[in-house]
């Protein structure tokens, strides 16, 4: 028999109290929103907690990690680490435009992420993923699935925001790294946005909610390898919660959201096939990587992966300094980067660039502000010069401007060129 011609039954037969036992046996999983009505039929999303007025109940059950889970998640990515190190990102050769771009958006995740298009073998995989090492650490709740901010209610799952809400102060607080979540291109819709069991939820109470990929990568980085070959519907999914910063499943009538704000990264190769307008402007930057062709750094190239794959730990160790004198770099960019300002005339002189460029919509004048104060703190300096901007506009714009099939021109010397004639 079907399960939803059943809901406004149970929703008027079964009394507040025993609909309560009923949903919720013992249980020591966490709670999921859920409320049916009895007059509509439907279950809606409820973030009022527990409510029995008028025949109206609310489930609550999320599957999220307890504290001693969490514990062995972390050895066992220590462990990981151990079984397959990281190639250092001070390590990295050359790629500078890349790298900029992806310390920007460390320092700033307001730019909105950095798409990398290049030849294969360029390092752009490794280059991502070495970036790990030089994540800030967050504060985050113990146990939750979607690594929810203590303090800023836009980045609180559900349960969390609930606890606050009603006053609940004792929310155990801990320290962890931001995460880095790889989005492999085989994945299903299920397993990027979360899984509802509608039946556990209604009858058993646990797990009715699974968290996916989004919620992993809530404050942290998703990371997209051969972006240009995702399937369009996973593309349509990240763009929704690219934009919105909300991640939303709607199964059989019940509807859950969780926060899924995260730093889009992707890469690729443009042989393969290009990306679609849309998905391109959702990436605040855009950065090519080429193959380097100086002989000798070549050779320096070879040779650092050669040491790093004989020996990878005394590698590391070697860069250890480096790493660490970044990382410093970064976390004060980051404190420093609300003091940094930029001079209104430069503000409209960088509009101007995008209106003659003919930049459809302001995405372009935003990302650039941004990632010109994120430059100028990662400098150390409190005030955006030109120079800063004229760094980081070509990564901003270029991917923006019109596609013109009879142009030769490289999009990134259109946006330079324009740039020096409004800036001259």
């Amino acid at each position: 028999m079907p399960l939803l011609p059943l809901l406004p039954v149970m929703a008027s037969t079964f009394s507040p109290t025993s609909a309560a036992r009923a949903l919720l046996p013992g249980s020591t999983s966490r709670p999921l929103f859920l409320a049916a009505s009895a007059s509509s039929g439907r279950i809606q999303p409820s973030r009022k907690g527990l409510d029995f007025r008028r025949g109206r109940f609310t489930v609550c059950n999320v599957a999220a990690p307890t504290a001693a889970e969490q514990e062995a998640t972390a050895s066992a990515s220590a462990a990981k680490e151990t079984q397959r190190p990281v190639y250092p990102f001070a390590a990295i050769v050359g790629q500078d435009e890349m790298k900029l771009c992806l310390l920007l958006n460390v320092i700033d995740p307001k730019i909105g992420g950095v798409m990398i298009m290049g030849d294969r073998g360029t390092g752009k995989s490794t280059t991502v993923r070495s970036l790990v090492d030089l994540l800030p650490d967050i504060r985050v709740v113990v146990g939750d699935p979607f690594n929810s901010d203590p303090d800023d209610p836009e980045v609180m799952g559900p349960e969390v925001r609930q606890r606050v809400l009603q006053g609940d102060t004792g929310l155990p607080v801990t320290t962890a790294k931001i995460t880095m979540v790889d989005l492999p291109l085989g994945a299903t819709e299920d397993r990027v946005c979360g899984t509802i069991d509608i039946e556990k939820a209604l009858t058993e109470g646990v797990k009715a909610f699974e968290p996916g990929l989004l919620a992993k990568a809530n404050r942290g980085i998703l990371y997209v390898d051969e972006v240009n070959l995702l399937d369009d519907h996973l593309v349509d999914v990240l763009l929704d919660s690219a934009a919105s910063g909300w991640n939303t499943v709607e199964r059989e009538g019940i509807s859950i959201s969780h926060p899924a704000r995260f730093i889009l990264i992707g890469s690729g190769n443009p042989e393969e096939g290009e990306l679609r307008p849309q998905l391109l402007d959702r990436f605040g930057m855009h950065a090519q990587v080429g193959t380097v062709r100086d002989a000798e750094l070549r050779v320096k190239i070879v040779e650092e992966r050669a040491r790093f794959d004989r020996d990878p730990k005394t590698f590391r160790e070697s860069y250890h300094d480096e790493q660490e004198k970044l990382q410093q770099q970064i976390s004060s960019a980051r404190s420093n980067l609300g003091a940094v300002q930029i001079d209104h005339d430069l503000r409209v002189k960088i509009s101007k660039v995008c209106s003659e460029l003919n930049v459809d919509g302001l995405r372009g004048d935003i990302v650039t502000n941004r990632a010109a104060k994120a430059l100028a703190a990662l400098k150390g300096r409190d005030s955006v010069t030109v120079e800063d901007i004229a760094t980081v506009i070509p990564n901003c714009l270029r991917h923006r401007l019109r596609k013109d099939p009879l142009e030769s021109i490289d999009s990134g010397l259109l946006v330079i060129e324009k740039f020096y004639e409004v800036f001259s």
